[in-house]
Parts: C-alpha cells; sequence; structure tokens
C-alpha cells in the first residue's frame, strides 16, 4: 500500500539539483555497499525485528530488557545467516552494530553489544594464538557470550587507579581475583547484569609480591548450563538510566575467585608458571580495544546525527508557522534562516565525521599493521587523534540531536520523534569509553610533547606537523578569505593556544610549583588547545577528502558537496571568531565577508535540504519518527502514536472514582 506523500515534501524533492542515489552510493562507499547495505535492511524487515505489540516506552524496566534479549538473539541469528552466505568476517557484524539498523531494532541499547565490540576484539588483540583458537570460535558461535570489565564504582578514565586484583598463586599455577573494596566493583559493563556468562576483566597483576599494572583475565562468571553465577561472583544490574535501559548494565564483585593461569591474555605480557613476570614491548599496547571502539564511536555518531537531520529537516518542510508577510500563507520553516542555519550545517557535520571516521579507521588499520611488525612510531599519534575525535564526535552528536529537537517545537520533546530517545544514546557516549575533558587532555599531552619536539626541531608526524610551520613564521601572515585560508587560520589558533599552554606550565614551574599543579592550572587551557587541534584536523581532512571524492562525481552533486565543505567550514570559522581575532591577521571587514557569505550558503543549500537527508537513505522503519517520516503524513502519525497510550485504552481512569471525584466532593 502507497501513502500520498506531503505535497510541500514532494515539492522539495522535485526541486533538488542532484541526483539522490548517487550520494547515497557516496556515503555507502559504492555502489555494492548500498546494495549490500539495503539487503541488511530487507532482510530484518522481512523478519519484523523492528515491531512491537506495545510500544517499548510502555514497557517496565524489567520488561524492556526481555525484549532486548529476544531481539537481539534474533538480531544475532540474522547476522549469522548473512555471514554464512557471504563469508565476510567481522564486517555484518561491524555494519550492523555501528549501522542504523541495529539502533533501531534495538532502540534502547542492545545487552549483546560488548560481546562483539570489546569481548571478542579485546582477544583477538590480546590473546596469543593458542588463546585466540579456544576463545574466538566459542565466541563467534555464541556457545558463551562475553562482556568487558574495566571501570568501577571508584574509578573511571583513570585505569592506572582501578582496585581490583589479580594474584599469581604459583603452587596451584592460578590467579585469584579479588574486589578489595566497595569502590572496586566493576559498574556499567553492559550485558553484564544478567546476560553474559563470560567476562574480560581488567585487574591489577601482583606476582611474587610486586603488582604489574593493569593486566586483562578472563573470567567465568555464570555456569554454562544454568547461567547461575558462580561462588565468589557477586553480580547484578545498577538500574535505570537517562537512555540504554536496554544494554543491562552490571557490577560485579570477586571474592578470592580462582582462574586458571592461562585465563590472562598474553600476546604482550606473560605470567610464567613459577610467577615470573614477562613485561610487554609497550604498555600502550593494551589499549588497542579502547582505541578500536573510539574509532567505531566516530563512525557511530555519523549514524545518530543523520537520524536527527533526517527528522528535523523533513518536519520543517512540513511544517508551517506564522504569517510575517500580510495576505501570504504561512512560510514553511524550512524557509526561515534560523531554521536553516540549525539544520544545514548539522548535514554538514554528519558528512565531515563520515569522512574523517573512514580516514581514521585506514589509520587505525595501519598502525594495527605496523604493530603487529613491531613498530610503534605511530602508536601515540593514532592514540591522541582517537582522543580528540571521540571527544569532538561525541560533543558534537549531542550538541546536534539536541538542535534538531529544539528545531521541532514542542512536537521534537515527544518520544514518538525518536529524537529524544537518541539524544539519550549519543549523550551517553560523550562519558563512555573515555569521559570527553579527560580525553581532550590526552591528546593535550602528546601535543606539549610535539611542540617540544618542534623547539628542538625534530620531525613531527603528519598531524602536528603544522606546529613546525607555524613555529617557523614570526609574524601572522595576511588573512586569506578562503577555505584553505581559514583551515591555516585554524591550525594558527592550534598552535597559539598550544604554544601559549607550554609556555604557561613553564612560567608556573618556575615561580617553584611543580608540573602536575602547574599542568592542573593551566588545563582549562589545554582542552582548549586540544580541541582547536581536532577542529583543524577535521576541517582540512573533510576539505582535502571531499575534493578528492568529488572529483569523480556529476557536476551538480560535486559542486553540492563543495557547498557543504563551504558552510562547514565559514560555520566554525565564525564559532571561532574570537580565538581568530587573537591569533591571526583576520579583520572585522573578513568577518562580516564570512557572515555574508555564511548566509549565501544557506539559501544555496536551501532547494537541496530534503535531498541531502534522503540520501542517507534511512527507511521509516529504521528512523523510527512520527516526526520524519518519508511521506511527511506528520500529523496524522503524532496521533497514531498517541492513540497507542494504555491511557486511551478507556475513556474514565479508575482514579476518577478513588481520588478526582471524592476530592472534588470534600470527600478525600
Amino acid at each position: 500500500m502507497t501513502t500520498k506523500v506531503n505535497v510541500d515534501l514532494q515539492k522539495e524533492r522535485d526541486q533538488c539539483t542532484f541526483d539522490v542515489e548517487e550520494l547515497t552510493n557516496i556515503i555507502d562507499g559504492g555502489v555494492e555497499k548500498t546494495d549490500e547495505r539495503r539487503k541488511r535492511v530487507e532482510m530484518a524487515l522481512k523478519e519484523q525485528l523492528h515491531i512491537d505489540s506495545v510500544p517499548s516506552v510502555y514497557l517496565s524496566h524489567k520488561e524492556k530488557y526481555e525484549l532486548a534479549v529476544k531481539k537481539a538473539c534474533l538480531l544475532f541469528k540474522m547476522i549469522r545467516k548473512l555471514q554464512e552466505e557471504e563469508n565476510t568476517g567481522m564486517e555484518n557484524y561491524r555494519a550492523v552494530l555501528g549501522g542504523n539498523l541495529g539502533t533501531a531494532i534495538l532502540s534502547d541499547g542492545s545487552p549483546l553489544l560488548l560481546h562483539y565490540v570489546m569481548f571478542i576484539p579485546t582477544v583477538m588483540g590480546q590473546g596469543t594464538v593458542e588463546q585466540q583458537a579456544y576463545w574466538v570460535g566459542r565466541a563467534f558461535n555464541l556457545d558463551i557470550i562475553g562482556t568487558y570489565a574495566q571501570t568501577e564504582l571508584g574509578h573511571g578514565t583513570f585505569i592506572r587507579g582501578l582496585e581490583t586484583t589479580a594474584t599469581y598463586d604459583p603452587s596451584t599455577k592460578e590467579f585469584i581475583l579479588h574486589s578489595p573494596t566497595l569502590t572496586s566493583y566493576k559498574w556499567w559493563p553492559g550485558g553484564l547484569a544478567h546476560t553474559a556468562n563470560y567476562c574480560i576483566v581488567m585487574a591489577q597483576l601482583y606476582t611474587k609480591g610486586k603488582c604489574h599494572g593493569i593486566h586483562p583475565f578472563i573470567v567465568q562468571l555464570r555456569d554454562e548450563e544454568t547461567h547461575m553465577p558462580l561462588p565468589g561472583i557477586k553480580v547484578g544490574e545498577i538500574g535505570a538510566k537517562l537512555g540504554m535501559n536496554g544494554t543491562n548494565n552490571g557490577f560485579l564483585g570477586f571474592d578470592q575467585v580462582r582462574i586458571p593461569r592461562d585465563y590472562m591474555l598474553m600476546k604482550n605480557s606473560k605470567v610464567l608458571e613459577d610467577g615470573t613476570y614477562v613485561n610487554s614491548p609497550s604498555s600502550k599496547l593494551t589499549y588497542g580495544t579502547m582505541m578500536f571502539v573510539r574509532v567505531m564511536l566516530v563512525n557511530d555518531m555519523c549514524n545518530y546525527m543523520a537520524k536527527a537531520v533526517t527528522i528535523a529537516t523533513r518536519y520543517s518542510a512540513v511544517r508551517r508557522q506564522s504569517q510575517p508577510k500580510p495576505d501570504e500563507p504561512e512560510p514553511q520553516i524550512l524557509d526561515y534562516l534560523t531554521q536553516q542555519h540549525k539544520l544545514l550545517v548539522g548535514i554538514a557535520s554528519v558528512h565531515a565525521f563520515r569522512i574523517n571516521a573512514n580516514w581514521l579507521w585506514n589509520m587505525y588499520n595501519n598502525v594495527t599493521a605496523e604493530l603487529e611488525t613491531g613498530d610503534m612510531e605511530r602508536l601515540p599519534e593514532l592514540h591522541a587523534l582517537s582522543c580528540c575525535l571521540k571527544a569532538l564526535s561525541t560533543a558534537d552528536a549531542a550538541a546536534c540531536v539536541e538542535r534538531c529537537r529544539l528545531a521541532c517545537g514542542g512536537h521534537g520533546y515527544m518520544l514518538s520523534s525518536n529524537l529524544p530517545t537518541t539524544y539519550g544514546l549519543v549523550t551517553a557516549a560523550c562519558t563512555y569509553e573515555g569521559e570527553n575533558t579527560v580525553m581532550l587532555l590526552q591528546t593535550a599531552r602528546y601535543l606539549v610533547k610535539a611542540w617540544q619536539q618542534a623547539a628542538s626541531g625534530n620531525s613531527l608526524t603528519p598531524t602536528v606537523s603544522y606546529l613546525s610551520v607555524v613555529r617557523s613564521g614570526r609574524r601572522s601572515p595576511p588573512w586569506d578569505n578562503t577555505i584553505e585560508g581559514i583551515i591555516a587560520g585554524f591550525e594558527r589558533v592550534a598552535a597559539g593556544k598550544l604554544g601559549l599552554c607550554v609556555a604557561q606550565i613553564e612560567k608556573r614551574q618556575k615561580s617553584g610549583m611543580c608540573y602536575e599543579d602547574a599542568w592542573n592550572m593551566t588545563s582549562v587551557q589545554l582542552t582548549a588547545a586540544s580541541e582547536a587541534h581536532c577542529r583543524a584536523i577535521l576541517l582540512a581532512t573533510y576539505h582535502k577528502e571531499t575534493a578528492e571524492q568529488a572529483a569523480s562525481t556529476s557536476p551538480a552533486l560535486r559542486r553540492v558537496l563543495q557547498q557543504l565543505v563551504d558552510l562547514y567550514v565559514v560555520y566554525w570559522a565564525l564559532e571561532y571568531v574570537g580565538d581568530l581575532l587573537r591569533f591571526t591577521s583576520i579583520s572585522e571587514r573578513d568577518i562580516e565577508s564570512l557572515q555574508s557569505w555564511y548566509e549565501d550558503l544557506l539559501t544555496q543549500l536551501r532547494p537541496n535540504a530534503v535531498g541531502l537527508v534522503d540520501a542517507f537513505d534511512i527507511k521509516d522503519e529504521i528512523l523510527n519518527s512520527a516526526l520524519g517520516a518519508y511521506d511527511g503524513r506528520a500529523y496524522e502519525r503524532l496521533m497514531e502514536e498517541a492513540m497507542k497510550s494504555p491511557l486511551n485504552a478507556e475513556p474514565v481512569n479508575k482514579t476518577f472514582h478513588t481520588y478526582l471525584k471524592p476530592l472534588m466532593q470534600g470527600k478525600l
């Protein structure tokens, strides 16, 4: 059955200047990738995994978990079927888990997510060949279900502060895991509470009376047949949260739990049978899984932003409001420049982060391959990049989704718009896998070292090479009001901020302050320097990669892709205008010119707004929004969703007789 498309929305599509399918293919990475994605979606929709007899918002906490488990199992059964048909390794898992399909079926999080994005990658990245042979097959076949426990009640991002201990007993060739305090309980791992029966536990390794820091251990939590917790295992759920209530986040404590020696993952560091500790070539190698997840997160944020801007843009084409000109019909709210300002930069952001995510993914794979040969030269650079891009992508995604919700007025506040749920998912990402401020400070440590290397005349890695160029030029060059000029301006801002930070730290040390206190006193400026550095990379990568990509597209699409790059770069220049005034030679006239350029770009992109979000190719069943459906029937769908409320099942609720009527009659 085909439904009639809203007239305004159809007009928007008719005026689109480029081929929407061509852009969809570029976003997916080619025609074949588009076909594969659509095949996965069609298979899932055919299984009707997305359909709920009762909307999940009306379920109890326990019912939400039980529904999430059911859906997760059916979803992975489907992925396994795809796996057998296509023999594509981890590719389908990554595509579904990191794509819109998984979040549509499991809208409030999956209890099996960490099994695939943390448990299996950690075994593959940190286990020996023998350990991989034993564990990975069992995990892939779902003979066991795993999770990853690092964060504790008392410690999160500060990994060295974790309190869980793993003490080696050479007499039995076993490790004894123990939680010495309440704050040492593991807290937050997804799937831990009632789903997983195995877990990778990060714990302080003790052998021969000495602590060797954090290492990964595989621990069985529950009986494989009965699923009952094993002796010494204290496990449960942490309770309801702002969002992600289907992920089954748990707590975990140990009371002298023994595991075999070879349950320690020993690819990098080892404990021999007699208790001798064999060190890893680099302590940073144990952070591989976290970097993998941070790289994946940047891509996830693109999908959430794409959903949000699709919903808000389509609704803005349908919604008419106010009457600025007498005797004329109410305009579409998309015609207001303020609305374009809210939405079009969001569309550009999806493309900017998608391109940066692909670039970071390629770099991650290259550095991982180099690690296998013992080459660790670029590992710190990848770590610094993954930290700051994780911080900016999650912060920008949260701001984008919230801006889209506000752009939809009161209707955006409805859960049926799917914007509040999406916000709950993106704002959580600002905290997990590294709190954003801490992430920016991690990047700052790398940048300070790079600045010092540049000062000594040493060569720098590609992403910080601009520091040498900026340091060598004493005066600010004349301002260049082009995209290349703005990007160069951002590099100058980043270098200028970083230089001031280093000078402040040195000044404070000379006044008698220790380095740690000097760092802390400068930390607000350091996070700002990291953010500026990351913005410069985002802009430069988006500009460069789009130019290469657009060279092989049709002229009509090339023009629109370039307009999006221009809009994104100019938008951030205006956001950073204070910093540009401080660190470059930009003038007031230049700023006025940028503002006019930005407003012109909004006007140029306006006719293609709906076409641009249609190119994200998110089916209604995946979008799951009353406001953003392809046909534009926003008001009808809002009413349909309202009628699903259990309160509408009867005309008079029992509370009228028990409370309201007695109150009105003075008999309560």
